[in-house]
C-alpha cells in the first residue's frame, strides 16, 4: 500500500512593512528636511558636532531617521569626506535596523520618563564609547513626556557632557520642554521639521510603488498622499494598508475600500442639496451615508476642503490638490454659490468641527449643518433690516409730519417675512436711528418777505458766484467724529493709549492700561476710575494730552473726572468685552417694534 507523499510546507519569510524597508539611510534621502540634514551632514564633515540636538516637527516627519543616520554617520566605518554615512557597514545596519548596539541606545521616553530613568541614563554616558573613533549617542524619543524631575537630573550632564556623547531628542511638543524644564532649551541646538507637502508625498509613494512593482494610478496616489496630512511614515503605512487589501493594480475605488473614505460622489450629492436648496433631502442623504458606516469626522473633513476647492473655483485661483474629475465636476457648478456665501460656511464648519468630535449625536449635528447650509437663501443682512427700518422712519419739517418712500432693501427683508411665513408687517411709525453718514434733510421752509431780502450789488461791484458754485468750489468738510460714548471710549480705549504714547507720553499711556472708564455724562464730563491714588495723580498731570487723544476720536469731550476705588482690597472693576459691547447693540436694536419682529421671525444675529 502506498501513502501519497505529504506537500511540503509553505514557507513565509518576514517581510519589512514600508515604511521601515524604506527608511533613509543617508542624509540626501531624506525627504524636505534638507535644511536640518545639510546642517548635520556639514557639522560631522567640519568636526563641529554639538553634545545636544532637538529635533521637532508633527509625527513621521523624519525625526528619529535623522537621529539615526546622525548616529551611523558618526560612528561609520566607511564615512565619506562629505559626512555622509555609507549605509551597509556592519555598524551602519545594525543602527539602520534598530538592533542593540555598545555606543548607540534608543529610548522612548513615554515609557521611561522618571528621574531614576534619567539618572540611570546619566550614569551610563559616563562610560567611553567602545572605540577612539566612535560617538556614544543617546537617541530620546517623545522626549516632552520627561517629567520636570528628569529634566533637572539630565540638567548638568547636558551642559557639560563628557567627551565623545552626544544627546538627541525628538518631540511632537516642544512647547511642553519650555514649560518644564526651560533651561534645558538653550543648552541644545534646536531644528523645527516641516510638514511634508502631498507633492512630496506623491513623488516618494510613486518611487516606492515602482520599486516594488505595483501599478498605481495618479488619483490613487493622491489620495494617499491627502490621508497622510503631511507624514511621510503615514503614507507609507496606509500604502501597505491598501497593497494587504487586495491583488492587482492600485485603484481610487480599492484605496477608498481599504481605507474606508468618503466616496466623491456622495460629497458632491450633499453639495448638490445645497445648492438646490432641497433642506427636506439632507436626512435621506445622511441616513444612506450612516447606514454605510461613515466617519462623520471624516466626512466634515472632506465636505470642508470640497467647500474650499468650490471656493477657488468661484473666485477664480488655482484648484487645490483634487482629481480631473472632481476639477470638472466644481467647474460645472460655478456661479450656484457666491462667495460670501462659501466663506459663511466654511467659517461655520469649523466652528461646530470640535463640538461634533466630542458629541455623542454627530450625525444629528451634522444634519442640522446641512440644512442651514441649504436655507442661507432664506437668511437677511442685519444692515438691510436697518435699512429698511431707517427708511421706513417718520420725518418732520415745516410744521407737518411725512414719510420717506421704502427702499429696495425694505421692500427685500418684508418680502423675506412674508417667504418665511411670518405675519403681515403693518406699516407703523417709528422713530429712525440718527444717520450715520447722511447728511441731514433739508426740509421745506417760508419764503423770506421781500424786505428782508440783501440788496442787490451795485454795477460797480465785483461779481459774486452763487452760493451753488461757492459750495461746490469747496473743499469737502472733514468727517464727522462719533459723539462720545460709553461703549465707543471703552472699545476705543486701547487706540487711545497707542495715541497718548505716540505724543510722547509713555508713563501716562501705560498707567491708562489699569484705568478704566466709568461714566459719561451728557455734558462731556468723562469719569476716571484708577486703581491707586498714585494712577489718579498721573491722570491728572496729563489731563490735557489725554483729551486731545479722545477728542481726535469722539466730539463732545470737555473735561475729565478721577475716582479712586476706596475700598481696600476691591477688585478694579473689569473692561467690557468686545461679546458684551456687541450684546449691548444687539439689545439696543431690539428696542424697535420692526426690527424685534425681523429678529425674531428669522433668528437674525449679530455679525458686525
Amino acid at each position: 500500500m502506498r501513502f501519497p507523499l505529504p506537500r511540503p510546507a509553505r514557507i513565509f519569510l518576514p517581510m519589512l512593512a514600508l515604511a521601515r524597508k524604506y527608511r533613509p539611510k543617508t542624509f540626501a534621502s531624506v525627504a524636505v528636511q534638507s535644511h536640518v540634514a545639510a546642517t548635520l551632514q556639514g557639522a560631522i564633515a567640519r568636526g563641529r558636532v554639538a553634545h545636544g540636538y532637538l529635533l521637532c516637527g508633527p509625527r513621521g516627519t523624519g525625526k528619529t531617521t535623522l537621529a539615526r543616520v546622525l548616529a551611523m554617520a558618526l560612528n561609520c566605518e566607511n564615512k565619506r569626506p562629505d559626512g555622509e554615512p555609507c549605509g551597509g557597514c556592519a555598524s551602519c545596519t545594525r543602527i539602520w535596523s534598530g538592533n542593540a548596539s555598545l555606543d548607540v541606545v534608543e529610548i522612548d521616553a513615554a515609557s521611561n520618563r522618571g528621574v531614576d530613568d534619567a539618572r540611570d541614563l546619566r550614569e551610563r554616558a559616563m562610560y567611553a564609547p567602545s572605540g577612539d573613533d566612535r560617538y556614544k549617542v543617546y537617541i530620546v524619543d517623545e522626549a516632552h513626556m520627561l517629567t520636570r524631575e528628569a529634566w533637572n537630573a539630565l540638567l548638568k550632564i547636558l551642559e557639560e557632557p563628557p567627551p565623545r556623547v552626544v544627546f538627541v531628542f525628538a518631540t511632537t511638543e516642544p512647547q511642553k520642554i519650555a514649560q518644564a524644564a526651560a533651561p534645558v532649551l538653550s543648552r541644545l541646538q534646536r531644528f523645527d521639521l516641516k510638514r511634508i507637502g502631498p507633492a512630496a508625498v506623491r513623488e516618494r509613494l510613486a518611487d516606492v510603488l515602482a520599486t516594488e512593482g505595483v501599478t498605481a494610478d495618479a488619483e490613487s496616489v493622491a489620495m494617499l498622499a491627502r490621508a497622510a496630512d503631511g507624514s511621510m511614515r503615514d503614507a507609507l503605512s496606509l500604502t501597505d494598508q491598501v497593497l494587504s487589501f487586495g491583488e492587482g493594480p492600485v485603484t481610487a475605488v480599492r484605496v477608498r475600500d481599504a481605507l474606508g473614505l468618503v466616496p466623491d460622489d456622495e460629497v458632491l450629492a450633499l453639495l448638490d442639496i445645497i445648492l438646490e436648496r432641497r433642506g427636506a433631502d439632507v436626512f435621506a442623504a445622511v441616513g444612506r451615508l450612516a447606514d454605510l458606516g461613515i466617519d462623520f469626522g471624516l466626512l466634515l473633513s472632506d465636505f470642508a476642503d470640497l467647500l474650499r476647492a468650490q471656493l477657488a473655483v468661484e473666485l477664480g485661483g488655482a484648484l487645490p490638490d483634487v482629481g480631473e474629475r472632481m476639477h470638472d465636476a466644481l467647474q460645472s457648478r460655478k456661479g450656484k454659490l457666491s462667495a460670501g456665501d462659501l466663506l459663511r460656511m466654511l467659517s461655520m464648519l469649523m466652528e461646530i468641527e470640535p463640538h461634533l468630535r466630542r458629541s455623542g449625536q454627530q450625525q444629528l449635528l451634522f444634519e442640522t449643518i446641512l440644512v442651514r447650509f441649504a436655507l442661507l437663501d432664506r437668511t437677511v443682512a442685519l444692515e438691510d433690516v436697518l435699512n429698511g427700518v431707517n427708511a421706513s422712519a417718520p420725518t418732520t419739517g415745516g410744521g407737518g409730519t411725512r414719510r420717506v418712500a421704502e427702499s429696495g432693501a425694505s421692500s427685500d427683508w418684508r418680502a423675506a417675512l412674508a417667504r418665511d411665513g411670518a405675519a403681515p408687517v403693518v406699516a407703523a411709525p417709528v422713530v429712525a436711528a440718527p444717520a450715520r453718514a447722511a447728511a441731514p434733510v433739508e426740509h421745506a421752509r417760508p419764503e423770506p418777505a421781500a424786505e428782508t431780502l440783501p440788496p442787490r450789488a451795485s454795477k460797480g461791484a465785483p461779481n459774486v458766484a452763487p452760493p451753488a458754485a461757492v459750495a461746490a468750489d469747496a473743499p469737502a468738510p472733514p468727517a464727522r467724529r462719533a459723539a462720545v460714548e460709553l461703549n465707543r471710549l471703552v472699545e476705543a480705549w486701547d487706540d487711545i493709549a497707542d495715541a497718548v504714547r505716540a505724543a510722547g507720553k509713555g508713563i501716562l499711556a501705560g498707567t491708562l492700561r489699569n484705568v478704566v472708564p466709568k461714566a459719561v455724562t451728557a455734558a462731556g464730563v468723562i469719569t476716571l476710575l484708577a486703581e491707586s491714588e498714585t494712577h489718579a495723580e498721573a491722570l491728572r498731570n496729563g489731563e490735557s494730552a489725554l483729551i486731545t487723544a479722545m477728542r481726535e476720536r469722539f466730539d463732545g469731550v470737555t473735561k475729565l473726572a478721577v475716582r479712586v476705588l476706596e475700598a481696600p482690597g476691591a477688585e478694579a472693576p473689569k473692561r467690557l468685552s468686545a461679546e458684551a459691547i456687541r450684546a449691548d447693540r444687539f439689545a439696543t436694536i431690539k428696542k424697535d417694534a420692526l426690527a424685534a419682529e425681523a429678529i425674531d421671525v428669522l433668528d437674525l444675529r449679530l455679525v458686525e
